[in-house]
């Protein structure tokens, strides 16, 4: 009889670690996200890593236009969600990725709260501009408005190795970048151009959405970093504080009182870097890496 107490005792125990591995599983898959649903929660949104187009998953230190476009449109159709933050931790990227945040931002109809972590610099800024507020820490690292194109000279070493090239193009530019020659005058002139055009918009973001003026921030726009408490002086920055704070901000501009639910759209998790999105195409990824005739891509920086 205490024999077979004990095996029944056993088999319980089993049975309950069994449960405790699935439920743990099962959170897991589920991005680690509460299961519950509010009606009055914030959704805080990642934007972690380099900004680019694709579909990368988050937690490979890139942050994709895709990604977070998709995470602004389901909190934005959620009714449980009355208000978003944007936790930013980011030295910025491509300026079409970022033009493809902003783009969706604008369509969102709740308050939107950027929370600047370590770094929301370049592209992390020009996607902050839009926000109903802009939170950061004192020594958040932002600002570095501007756009820069980087292109790599290297026919020395080719030469030196005896390694030539026979390029047949189409058009006078078309092997514009390429690191086997530098680049031409006219190549020079009309890089400056993309720059300026780039830069342009940038610009003009920047005064629209933060209520400044172009000249001023034109002056602020050379290029360098500002300290949180820095930018909160020349109007970039609304006020300091921490994701807490965002959190409680953003809760407030969406009516929703005392404490609110909160819920993590795209945080990092176990599932997501094991799987990813439906469709993850690494190649896309690597080409901006790894093709020369583009120079380093071409950023909001």
């Amino acid at each position: 009889m205490i024999q077979s107490s004990r095996k029944i005792l056993q088999f319980i125990v089993i049975i309950l670690i069994l449960l405790f591995i699935i439920a743990g599983s099962f959170y897991l898959i589920m991005g680690g996200r509460d299961l519950g649903i509010s009606k009055n929660r914030v959704e805080v949104i990642y934007v972690q890593g380099i900004m680019l187009t694709g579909s990368i998953p988050t937690g490979f230190g890139v942050a994709t236009s895709e990604d977070i476009v998709k995470s602004l449109k389901d909190a934005n159709e959620d009714e449980g969600v009355k208000a978003i933050v944007m936790r930013i931790n980011s030295p910025g990227g491509s300026p079409a990725s970022a033009e493809e945040i902003v783009n969706a931002m604008k369509k969102i109809d709740k308050p939107i709260v950027i929370s600047m972590g370590d770094v929301a610099a370049s592209a992390a800024y020009y996607i902050s501009a839009p926000a109903d507020k802009i939170i950061a820490n004192p020594d958040t690292m932002t600002g570095s408005i501007g756009v820069i194109w980087e292109f790599q000279n290297r026919s020395g070493f080719y030469d030196k190795e005896g390694t030539s090239f026979y390029i047949a193009k189409s058009g006078e530019l078309k092997d514009m970048g390429g690191d086997w020659k530098g680049l031409s005058d006219e190549e020079k002139q009309y890089a400056d151009q993309v720059i300026t055009e780039a830069y342009s918009r940038f610009i003009k973001e920047v005064a629209d959405d933060r209520n400044l003026s172009l000249s001023k921030v034109k002056d602020l726009a050379d290029g360098r970093i500002y300290t949180g408490a820095k930018a909160k002086e020349l109007g970039l920055v609304d006020e300091l504080g921490s994701l807490d704070d965002a959190i409680e901000i953003a809760a407030r501009l969406g009516g929703i009182a005392g404490k609110p639910e909160v819920g993590y759209a795209n945080r990092p998790s176990l599932s997501r870097l094991l799987f990813g999105s439906e469709k993850t195409d690494v190649s896309s990824f690597t080409s901006y890496f790894f093709d020369s005739r583009f120079g380093r891509l071409l950023s909001i920086n």
